[in-house]
C-alpha cells in the first residue's frame, strides 16, 4: 500500500493534448527524443496501462476536473452546450478550499471559456493570442493547415513566440510570483501535439535522419470489420489517403511537437529546482487522449483502440528528505494496474494530503493499493470493456465488433471476434458491456441485447460534411492550437 500521510507539498499537473502512450523514449520508443519525460520515468512511477475513458478533448478534461467517468458525468461528445463541471465539486475547487494557491495555464477547453470552476486564476489560449497581437510577432497558424488536418507543416511563428513556449513562460512566471505562504497547485496544459503538427523548424531538423516506426496494420482494418472505426478519419482529416512515406513525415512532425514540449519542460523543471521547489513538488504528467497516427489506416481519436485511448501517465513524488524513505523503492518503476483519467482527481488530492473521502467520484487514488478489474469506455458511438488481458469494442454504427487478447496482442493486430475458439470470451465481455449500458438505460440496449443504432455511412457521405478544424488567428478562442 503506497499511501502514507503527507504534508502539504506543491503539485504540478502537466497535460498534453492528443499524445499517445508510446511516445516516451524511456518507455521503449527509441525513435523519439524525450529527455525530461524520461527523467520523470526514472524518478517516478510510470502507469503503463492508463486510458482515457472518453478520448475526446472536452469530456476528458471534464473527467480530470470532476473525477467522474464520462458516461457518468454525461458528456461523451465534444459539446459545449452541456458542460458537466458546473455545479460539481472540482479538483481545483477542493484544493483552493484546502489552502492551495491554484493556477491554470494553457488549454482548458471549458465552457464558458473563462469560468474558473475552482481555480483562483487562469491564463487560457485566448490570452496567448491577445499577447501575440500586442507584441506583433510573426502570426501563429499562418500556414493555413487546420486543427484536424494532419499534413506536416512548420510553425509560422518564431519558436520563442510559440504557444508551447508561452505556456511554459507563464507557468514559470506563476512560480516566481506566487504566494510563498501557501502551497501551490499548477495545471500546465499544452495544446500540442494536437494537429496541426507544426513544430518549429529547429526541432523538425533534429529528426532529419531518424527513422520513424511504421503504423500498425491489423488483419481486420482493410476488411468490412474496419468500416465502423473509420468515421473520425473520414470526417476530420482524410488520413486514409496518406501513403507510407507521408505517414513517416507526419510521424516525424508529431514527434517533433512532443520533443518541443519536452525540451520546454526542461526550462520549467530547471526553474523549480533553482527556486527550491523541486524537492517538495509532486509532478503528474498525462494526456487527455491519444492519436491513431496511421494505425490500421486510421487517424485522430474518439475510439478505444490503443493509439487513441491509451495515454501516458507518470507520477514523480517529491524528493525531500522526508519523502525519500517513503518513495525511493518506487522510483523508476512501472505499475501495470488499469488506470484512467478519473483517477487524477483522487490521486492529486492524496498527494495534497486532503483525501477524497465523501466526494461523489469514480476515480481511485493511484497512491493506494486499489486495483480495478474492469474499465468501461464510451465515446460518441463507440463503447469498450477493458480487462487486464482483454478488450472488447462495440460500435453502434453497423453493430461493429472487435475483440483483442491484449497480453498476446498489444497492438490489436488480430481481431478474434469471429473466431469460434474465443466465442465464450466474447459472449462474456459482450454481456458485461450490455449490462453496464443497460444500467444507464442506454438506447444501444434493447430487450437485453446490444443493437445497431445506425448504418455505417459511406466515405463519400461523411467527407461531404467533414470538419478539418479551419480556424485563423483572428478567432482567438480557447480551442485554438
Amino acid at each position: 500500500m503506497l499511501h502514507i500521510g503527507m504534508s502539504k507539498n506543491n503539485i504540478l499537473l502537466i497535460t498534453t493534448d492528443q499524445q499517445r502512450f508510446d511516445t516516451i523514449a524511456a518507455a521503449g520508443n527509441y525513435a523519439i527524443l524525450t529527455p525530461h519525460l524520461d527523467w520523470l520515468c526514472d524518478e517516478g512511477i510510470r502507469f503503463e496501462r492508463a486510458y482515457s475513458d472518453c478520448p475526446l478533448c472536452v469530456p476528458a478534461r471534464a473527467t480530470i476536473m470532476t473525477g467522474l467517468h464520462a458516461w457518468n458525468h454525461g458528456l461523451t461528445r465534444n459539446r459545449e452546450d452541456i458542460f458537466p463541471i458546473a455545479n460539481r465539486t472540482t479538483l481545483p475547487g477542493v484544493l483552493t478550499q484546502s489552502g492551495y494557491q491554484t493556477r491554470a495555464v494553457g488549454k482548458m477547453h471549458f465552457s464558458p471559456a473563462r469560468a474558473n470552476y475552482g481555480f483562483e486564476h487562469m491564463e487560457i489560449l485566448a490570452d496567448y493570442y491577445r499577447w501575440m497581437e500586442k507584441i506583433g510577432g510573426s502570426p501563429p497558424l499562418n500556414h493555413g493547415v487546420g486543427q484536424n488536418e494532419m499534413q506536416p507543416v512548420l510553425s509560422s511563428c518564431e519558436e520563442h513566440h510559440s504557444i508551447t513556449n508561452w505556456t511554459v513562460d507563464r507557468s514559470i512566471d506563476f512560480i516566481e510570483t506566487r504566494d510563498s505562504t501557501r502551497p501551490f497547485f499548477l495545471w500546465t496544459s499544452f495544446s500540442n501535439p494536437h494537429p496541426p503538427f507544426d513544430p518549429p523548424e529547429s526541432v523538425w531538423q533534429i529528426y532529419q535522419n531518424i527513422g520513424m516506426p511504421a503504423p500498425w496494420q491489423g488483419n481486420w482494418s482493410d476488411e468490412d470489420a474496419g468500416e465502423a472505426w473509420r468515421f473520425h478519419t473520414w470526417v476530420l482529416n482524410g488520413a486514409d489517403r496518406f501513403t507510407k512515406d507521408q505517414w513517416s513525415l507526419i510521424r516525424r512532425a508529431y514527434y517533433a511537437c512532443i520533443t518541443h514540449i519536452d525540451y520546454s519542460l526542461g526550462r520549467l523543471f530547471a526553474r523549480l529546482r533553482e527556486l527550491g521547489h523541486l524537492d517538495d513538488t509532486w509532478i503528474v504528467f498525462t494526456s487527455d487522449h491519444g492519436e491513431m497516427l496511421g494505425d490500421h489506416g486510421l487517424a485522430a481519436k474518439g475510439q478505444f483502440l490503443e493509439g487513441a485511448s491509451h495515454v501516458p501517465l507518470l507520477i514523480r513524488p517529491p524528493s525531500s528528505e522526508q519523502s525519500n524513505a517513503r518513495w525511493d523503492d518506487k522510483r523508476g518503476t512501472t505499475d501495470s494496474r488499469l488506470a484512467c483519467l478519473a483517477d487524477i482527481l483522487p490521486t492529486i488530492l492524496d498527494c495534497a494530503g486532503v483525501g477524497s473521502e465523501g466526494l461523489n467520484i469514480d476515480g481511485l487514488s493511484l497512491l493506494e493499493a486499489h486495483r480495478r478489474e474492469t474499465l468501461w469506455g464510451e465515446c460518441c458511438n463507440y463503447h469498450a470493456v477493458i480487462t487486464e488481458d482483454w478488450k472488447y469494442h462495440f460500435c453502434e454504427r453497423g453493430a461493429g465488433e472487435l475483440l483483442f487478447e491484449l497480453n498476446n496482442d498489444p497492438c490489436e493486430l488480430d481481431n478474434l471476434s469471429n473466431c469460434p475458439e474465443f466465442s465464450d470470451r466474447k459472449t462474456d465481455l459482450k454481456a458485461m458491456l450490455t449490462e453496464h449500458l443497460r444500467g444507464q438505460q442506454h438506447p444501444a440496449v434493447e430487450s437485453g441485447e446490444l443493437r445497431m443504432l445506425s448504418q455505417i455511412p459511406s466515405a463519400r457521405e461523411v467527407r461531404a460534411h467533414s470538419w478539418r478544424g479551419l480556424h485563423s488567428r483572428h478567432e482567438p478562442t480557447d480551442v485554438l492550437h
